[in-house]
């Protein structure tokens, strides 16, 4: 295992990103860059990728498990859960169970359907690449991307044509935190509680609703929030660091850097900045830099949040060499 893919690793453990079955995507990119050609079928079942966001209403709660069931293999299992039900994520979940029976022919025309919907075209490159048509995959996964950058799908299309970083974005930490009156509500009624302290409330009810939105992989709506922080606290680095990491993207990490490292000159001992600069430093799988600003975070702050967070990455990454 290559220096970059450990510091990956390590980045989507530490980050705890959501769990989902794992493609080979290394297998997407020739060593030019371009798209592998087309190959013979994959062997075993393609991932499936359903996004129930925070629901959990019966229907939810059926597919969840019939995905588990799925994910472990017991395909005829997870079809009896998915056939009892006629919803969209239901529906992908029976062509998956189906697999190689009609499956491509299924979501082919629930993309038709569909044409811009993002967990659909997801998902139909996913099942093209495990039936060895990788470019037509790739193509699936830009218009996912492209239909849906403000969604779970999209953002895991994202992932999937950019194989060279960890899995999802990253994540900004902050001292602030919800308020018992919030985390005491159930899972399915705290995000419009959020959202409402956000519309009412202080420049930390941002920051606390757009870290929400993008743990639940909405990084443009929450890119909104923490710029709106940022507009009403400019003195605080909290929201001027979340505002600068809510910017990157894999196609351009610039946009991101170019707001962060300022933010290094104007708040020089502060864990946050030191921290999420180091974080989008393992991101772009520079060792030896990350570990000095995780380390400056740590040095900072050793009893704030984001210098604990530090500390853990630090422990994380022992053992591995940078190129």
């Amino acid at each position: 295992m290559s220096p970059r893919t450990r510091v990956s690793a390590v980045v989507v453990a530490a980050a705890v990103v959501a769990a989902g079955a794992a493609v080979g995507v290394s297998m997407l990119q020739s060593p030019g860059g371009k798209s592998a050609a087309a190959t013979t079928q994959r062997k075993g079942l393609p991932p499936l990728e359903l996004d129930l966001g925070v629901r959990t209403d019966a229907e939810a709660v059926a597919l969840r498990r019939a995905s588990t069931l799925y994910t472990k293999g017991d395909a005829a299992a997870a079809a009896r859960i998915f056939d009892r039900y006629r919803s969209l994520e239901a529906q992908l979940g029976a062509a998956f169970a189906a697999w190689p029976r009609g499956s491509l022919d299924t979501l082919q025309r629930l993309a038709g359907e569909h044409p811009r919907n993002a967990e659909v075209l997801l998902n139909l490159g996913l099942a093209r690449y495990w039936a060895g048509r990788d470019d037509d995959a790739v193509a699936a996964w830009r218009l996912a991307a492209a239909s849906g950058p403000d969604t779970p799908s999209g953002v895991r299309a994202n992932d999937l044509l950019h194989p060279g970083f960890p899995r999802g974005l990253p994540y900004v930490v902050t001292s602030y935190r919800p308020p018992a009156a919030v985390t005491r509500l159930p899972p399915s009624r705290q995000l419009a509680a959020l959202a409402h302290r956000a519309a009412t409330g202080t420049y930390r009810d941002k920051l606390i609703y757009g870290i929400a939105l993008q743990r639940l992989g909405h990084p443009l709506s929450a890119e909104r929030e923490f710029a709106a922080a940022a507009a009403l606290a400019p003195n605080d680095p909290e929201a001027q660091v979340a505002a600068a990491v809510g910017r990157f993207s894999k196609a351009n990490p610039s946009l991101a850097f170019s707001k962060l490292g300022p933010l290094s000159q104007r708040f020089p001992h502060s864990p946050t900045v030191r921290f999420h600069l180091g974080l989008l430093l393992l991101w772009l799988g520079q060792l030896d830099r990350a570990r000095a600003q995780l380390r400056l975070a740590v040095a900072d702050g050793p009893h704030t949040v984001p210098g604990k967070e530090a500390e853990r990455f630090l422990e994380s990454l022992k053992g591995i060499k940078s190129h």
